[in-house]
């Protein structure tokens, strides 16, 4: 089978100092075309689910939507494998068009361009004399980004037309185009960021990346996965309890099974214990079963660190200091951890960064300590990528109306906020990694204000929500973490760059097309979507609106409880390296707060548990044998959840969903 690639299927580069290693392609011309063509019914799959049914497959990582496509993918592969050897598909291929998928499924997410199409009409079809939008900041909106042709966005909303009328694709056509760049440009610098880090994140401080075993083993060609006993073992008590609850959903008269989430609070009615607000028990199959990969240390850490938060929470209602607002700055306090954890990250990575520099400043013709022939590009390369995409980004962010001075704190923020993802996700590997709250234009107004900032900045802070609301899913860890699957299966890390270059171009493309086509024909205000979708507009509109109407000083408490995070995260750093006893890390008091850590704590709860006995009374070998049982609990979980999903498309009975 010919490679898209001119190189030969197998080149042999050299992965770390010493060790040769003969990579194999992945982007193969099989693989490039069943991902083209699985892209579109994904995309078309994530929208039913979150546009239209307001559920949320993308929040949830490992991706179920992916793992359920990965599955019939190897099954069929092997069918075909056993008529004969060229239909079938190597694990090498497999993996690429997995997380190929992976990459399409961030893009069109609640989290990024499915709330972009309503952020681009909303603010026309919805101003009206009482919120003067029209005069607080109309102007400001650019032609060239938004569409404000008058029929165009009625026949949007009102449904009952086409997209393919040639005034509406004239409307759609210019604004798409740039916005197409724009991503582009932004997958661009976070791969060439992920380019960087790859070799000290993977293979010298040897992350975990607990995400990355379900598809890894899965995929294994010699299918032990598969022919494990323990494994299907876990795979079929989640599957039973899928089918339960699934009767049960149908039928009320079938028993439930209590594994999603159901408050407790009934039970913290009193004072004190009424200050820790609500309080969420759930017992999710796939969730446990993720969890048992993530090291005990940082297990611990998630569900110690929640009810440490509520604790405090607890402690400010006793003391009265509920009356500051948004006490205790949970989202301002987690920034200051994320960034006292890139201290340390810099820190610990100082002799990586210091080869780095002396690698790019040296003359061709000297030697150097790094080598990157088997890294995704070349070093040079990747910085070139980075200073040419933050040029592109930071013209396309002053052409659209952002002040000069805020475009660069703007995009480091969101840059390093993003590393910290990427990193949350390689070193503790947490299912759901909402940040909600913690975005650049909330750090930034609370640092300088609203009153520093004119109509034209806050409006294009307003545009750029549709990329960092709340990073639930950001594609930067994804990037590295198909990087890491490359480097663990000897795929070609190049052509695995080129593959998520490919995913992205087609996968936005894509996405807006699917969206806008779905949205004419049934129209954004009939009904047939989840009204959260106006809410996908209007939340943005309403929150510039206020910030027009009620100008604010810079938030001082919030800065104060920014320092404290960063303090916080030194203290428990430093305790980490004197002490090796100590359990508690600092990633798990940045989640402490977010909405996937109130939802899954106990479930890492039972996690830290099970992995807890396992390995104090019987061993690192016996935990290694109990991986398969807690991988096909998620794995059943999944693919029976994501059964359920797509029997729910076509019927009018709301079926079991498997989260949240």
């Amino acid at each position: 089978m010919k490679n898209i690639s001119t190189k030969p299927q197998n080149t042999r580069l050299t992965l770390t100092e010493n060790t040769p290693v003969l990579f194999q392609s992945g982007l193969t011309l099989k693989s490039f075309v069943i991902a083209s063509l699985l892209i579109p019914i994904t995309v078309a799959w994530i929208i039913q689910l979150e546009v239209v049914r307001h559920t949320f497959p993308t929040l949830v990582h490992p991706l179920s939507h992916v793992i359920f496509t990965l599955f019939w993918l190897v099954l069929i592969g092997w069918i075909f494998g056993k008529i004969s050897p060229k239909l079938g598909l190597s694990q090498q291929e497999l993996l690429t068009i997995y997380f190929m998928l992976c990459i399409v499924s961030t893009l069109c997410s609640y989290d990024c361009m499915e709330i972009f199409v309503p952020i681009m009409a909303h603010a026309f079809r919805f101003a009206s004399p009482e919120n003067e939008w029209r005069q607080l900041f109309w102007r400001q909106l650019p032609e060239w980004l938004t569409v404000h042709d008058e029929k165009a966005v009625a026949a949007l909303y009102e449904g009952g037309s086409s997209l393919y009328v040639e005034r509406h694709l004239k409307a759609w056509l210019g604004p798409a185009v740039a916005w197409m760049a724009f991503i582009f440009a932004w997958m661009i610098v976070m791969l060439c960021i992920n380019a960087l880090l790859r070799i000290q994140w993977i293979e010298r401080e040897r992350l975990t990346y607990p995400l990355t075993q379900l598809p890894l083993e899965m995929t294994n060609p010699r299918l032990g996965f598969f022919r494990n006993r323990l494994m299907w073992i876990g795979f079929g008590i989640a599957a039973l309890i899928s089918i339960i609850n699934l009767l049960h959903s149908i039928n009320p008269i079938v028993p439930y099974i209590p594994v999603k989430r159901q408050s407790i609070s009934h039970y913290f009615t009193t004072r004190p214990w009424n200050g820790m607000g609500g309080v969420q028990v759930a017992f999710y199959p796939f969730a446990i079963g993720i969890g048992f990969l993530i090291p005990l240390d940082l297990l611990f850490s998630c569900w110690a660190f929640f009810w440490i938060y509520k604790i405090e929470l607890m402690v400010g209602s006793i003391m009265g200091w509920r009356g500051l607002p948004r006490f205790p700055y949970p989202a301002e306090q987690a920034f200051g951890v994320y960034m006292g954890l890139l201290g340390f990250v810099l820190w610990t990575g100082r002799s990586h960064i210091k080869g780095l520099v002396r690698h790019l400043f040296r003359s061709r013709a000297s030697p150097s300590q790094l080598d990157d022939s088997g890294e995704p590009m070349p070093y040079r390369l990747a910085v070139a990528g980075i200073i040419l995409g933050l040029i592109f980004l930071m013209a396309f962010s002053y052409k659209a109306g952002m002040s000069l001075w805020v475009i660069p704190i703007f995009f480091a923020i969101y840059f390093l906020l993003s590393v910290m993802v990427t990193r949350l996700r390689a070193e503790l590997g947490f299912l759901v990694h909402g940040l909600k709250f913690i975005s650049p234009h909330n750090m930034i107004v609370a640092g300088v204000g609203t009153w520093r900032l004119n109509t034209s900045t806050l409006t294009v802070f307003s545009l750029y929500m549709f990329f960092n609301r709340a990073n639930w899913a950001n594609p930067m860890p994804e990037q590295l973490e198909a990087l890491k699957i490359s480097e663990r299966r000897h795929i070609n890390p190049r052509h695995t760059a080129v593959a998520i270059l490919l995913a992205t171009v087609i996968g936005s493309g894509v996405t807006f097309w699917l969206l806008l086509d779905i949205y004419y024909r049934h129209g954004a205000e009939s009904g047939y979507f989840d009204p959260a979708v106006l809410g996908f507009g209007r939340d943005v509109y309403v929150q510039l609106e206020n910030w027009l109407n009620s100008p604010k000083e810079p938030d001082r408490p919030a800065l104060a409880f920014m320092g404290g995070g960063v303090v916080f995260t030194v203290l428990l750093m430093s305790l980490r390296s004197r002490f090796l006893w100590w359990p508690l890390h600092p990633l798990g008091y940045a989640t402490a707060q977010s909405w996937g850590m109130a939802n899954l704590w106990c479930c890492l709860f039972v996690a830290w548990v099970c992995k807890a006995i396992i390995l104090r009374y019987s061993g690192f070998n016996a935990y290694r044998r109990a991986i398969p049982f807690f991988l096909g609990l998620a794995l059943g979980d999944y693919i029976l959840g994501s059964l359920w999903s797509i029997l729910d498309i076509p019927t009018t009975i709301s079926l079991y969903l498997f989260f949240p």
